[in-house]
């Protein structure tokens, strides 16, 4: 049986490990330092089947597997980008997890023991608490109520000059290696820091307070510091060490040379260098020259800058601050047992995929950017009838005897005056004028209300409106409906008569909104527009979003995607917060001023619009118009030589028959330019609405 090691092919006996195998061929995998196959030094680390980092004292020797080195410089390569196989999470619960070997009277408590020896490596004790390993078979959860900490104690390894070269281990490394049958040669043991090692890639002698002694292998046997990793990053948990992982910390003699921290190549040398600056702590010097920072994490370097540090009389502290992990696990076992969606779906995301539709990632959700035809989901707006999945928009209640208020305080457009079934759009400010989101107010009655905001801003809109009723001391009560409710807009010409057809005989007009059923569907149905047709938002609870999606298709709509509604938005000149928004960009630079109120006694950011609308205008966003295909969002806006500004959002309007855009376009002299060049074509600008200029396609 044959391992390949460096391109050469290596044999092993059943049950070898890596570094076992290596070494009887004599080889070794990181070419010298002192080995201990315990897990705990780095000088045994190698890339085994494409995983860096791997303990070869640890990794069972397997026919074919392949083992590489890490680089003399710089980092080992990373595994190629393939998919694999998801690593399998198991969870256990229980009274007692004992970490490493001691016998603890079981008492009628369940007492679940990990073992490294058995082939269950804890990576790490988190919250909970929890106890996470790594096994053979997968990870392994483990949920106890106390955690035991026996994991023993590690040898100390030698810092002298010469201490990496190959030839050296500590005791009970060496009864392994003997018990393996390699051979070792002919061998010395010293039980005090030796004053160097002699020899050029492996060891030919050690030198010593007693002498020179020539040698092939040096087994250092110099005393043990506790194993404690696992027991220090569980403050605060229930975690007790017992046996030698609770002994003190030993103090060897202060290393006079050679390399103390062997994962970092941090010296002797180094450490003077350090206290010589002034950084006279553990956890400073840790930060100054990266000892312990390494994939050991101070197992090997600890007790040797503690004793440089206590001989200086520096300041002692037991360790670093220890954090998991304690051996480098693989993404994959890592993410074990996490089905964390990252992207946000609505509930008729299935329904989408399975006609077909093409899906993008926009605003923190999956929505369908195309069906198939996007020509002809277009006309479907435009001509008949078409319906689109708006689940993505924030959708809250606002209750209690202050709702008036607040919301007068926070808009800048008049809500005191918006009748019960009204509705009405708005814009958010901040407190120095600038938009940072749109929405609609509806509202129900006198103290109750329901808000919509962007699919990307209901978060922050969350936290805004919560921020502020605290700090005015205001009697409302915010629910945030946005993931409960499923929205759904039918739009189009033949809007009306699909939801007539669906049992809704008195659809609300223009600006107005109900509640009602449309089929077997309680809905709140709002009257608006976003594409210029005659509009309806459905809002009802998204359990109900596949039944009302499906009765909508059966009585002859057509599902529309992302792509053409900002096709059609666009056509109307409507803005898309955080796309044609910039940071800075007041209701005045986006020719919004007719959605402020200046004549309101206060709202936030009115202060802020006073004094900015006393400066002249240096850019606003307009609409342009130009032939052919249209320019990518982002394109210069040129006036002359001159950079006028970008483009924000453009498309082909199919209605209009050019291609259209929304952009920022700088002031020259005082005033707008009527055409700029973008992308080698002449742009003109434009008045909106560019479609249907008088609304009355929306109002019909």
């Amino acid at each position: 049986m044959r391992f390949v090691f460096d391109n050469h092919p290596v044999d092993f006996q059943p049950g070898d490990s890596i570094l076992i195998a290596l070494l009887r061929a004599g080889l070794h995998p990181t070419t010298g330092g002192c080995l201990c196959l315990a897990g705990d030094c780095p000088h045994c680390l190698a890339t085994v089947d494409g995983i860096s980092y791997t303990r070869t004292c640890r990794t069972t020797a397997r026919a074919g597997m392949v083992v590489e080195r890490h680089p003399k410089d710089g980092l080992p390569k990373l595994p190629p980008a393939t998919q694999a196989p998801p690593v399998d999470v198991r969870h256990v619960h229980c009274d007692v997890a004992v970490i490493g070997n001691a016998e603890l009277p079981a008492e009628g408590r369940r007492v679940v023991t990990l073992d490294s020896k058995s082939g269950q490596d804890v990576i790490g004790i988190y919250a909970g608490p929890l106890v996470v390993a790594r096994t053979a078979e997968g990870m392994l959860h483990v949920h106890p109520k106390e955690i035991v900490v026996a994991t023993g104690a590690i040898e100390l390894q030698p810092v002298a000059p010469g201490n990496h070269l190959a030839g050296i281990c500590t005791a009970r490394a060496a009864e392994k290696l003997k018990a393996a049958g390699v051979n070792l040669g002919r061998t010395v043991t010293i039980t005090e820091a030796p004053l160097r090692f002699e020899g050029t890639g492996s060891v030919t002698a050690v030198v010593t307070r007693e002498g020179r002694v020539e040698c092939d292998t040096v087994i250092v046997d110099l005393g043990r510091t506790p194993r404690n990793g696992l027991a220090r990053m569980a403050a605060g948990l229930p975690v007790r060490a017992v046996g030698d992982a609770a002994r003190e910390p030993q103090i060897p003699a202060c290393p006079q040379a050679g390399v103390v921290c062997p994962c970092s190549g941090v010296t002797v040398d180094d450490l003077k260098s350090v206290w010589d600056r002034g950084f006279h702590e553990l956890e400073l010097v840790k930060r100054a020259t990266l000892a312990g920072t390494g994939p050991c994490q101070g197992a090997v370097c600890v007790p040797h800058i503690r004793s440089f540090l206590a001989d200086r009389g520096g300041k002692l502290q037991p360790s670093f601050a220890a954090r998991p992990v304690a051996f480098q696990p693989i993404m994959h076992e890592a993410a074990a047992g996490a089905y964390h969606h990252p992207t946000a779906r609505t509930a008729l995301d299935a329904e989408h995929r399975r006609a077909g539709a093409h899906m993008e990632r926009s605003a923190g959700w999956w929505r369908p950017w195309t069906y198939a035809d996007p020509l002809q989901e277009y006309w479907a707006v435009r001509e008949g009838v078409s319906i689109c999945d708006i689940g993505t928009l924030g959708k809250f209640l606002l209750d209690g005897p202050d709702a008036v208020e607040l919301l007068d305080r926070l808009y800048p457009t008049h809500v005191a005056t918006l009748k019960p079934g009204r509705a009405r759009y708005t814009l958010l400010l901040n407190e120095r004028g600038y938009v940072i989101d749109d929405g609609m107010i509806c509202r129900e009655s006198e103290t109750r209300f329901f808000l919509t905001f962007t699919s990307a801003g209901s978060t922050h809109a969350e936290l805004w409106i919560r921020d502020w009723a605290d700090a005015w001391k205001l009697d409302v009560r915010l629910l945030n409906r946005t993931v409960a409710l499923g929205a759904i807009n039918v739009t189009g010409p033949l809007a009306t008569a699909l939801l007539r057809d669906a049992g809704l005989a008195h659809p609300p007009r223009y600006l107005e909104h109900k509640i009602a059923r449309v089929g077997d569907i309680a809905c709140r149905i709002a009257r608006l527009s976003f594409t210029g047709e005659v509009s309806y938002e459905l809002h009802h609870n998204a359990g109900d979003s596949v039944s009302l999606w499906r009765t909508l298709l059966a009585l002859g709509a057509k599902p529309h995607g992302l792509e053409t509604l900002l096709r059609l938005r666009l056509e109307k000149g409507h803005i898309v917060a955080g796309q044609d928004t910039d940071f800075d960009s007041t209701p005045r630079r986006l020719n919004h001023e007719w959605a402020v109120k200046l004549d309101k006694p206060d709202f936030v950011g009115k202060a802020a619009l006073l004094r900015t609308n006393q400066l002249p205008l240096d850019r606003q966003l307009v609409a342009l118009e130009t032939k052919g295909e249209p320019p990518g969002e982002g394109a210069v806006l040129w006036n002359g030589k001159d950079y006028a500004g970008y483009v924000t959002s453009s498309a082909w309007s199919p209605a209009l028959e050019k291609s259209i855009m929304l952009g920022w376009l700088r002031f020259f002299n005082g005033s707008l330019p009527e055409e700029v060049m973008v992308a080698g074509k002449t742009a003109r600008r434009a008045a909106t609405p560019l479609y249907d200029p008088e609304g009355r396609r929306a109002r019909a």
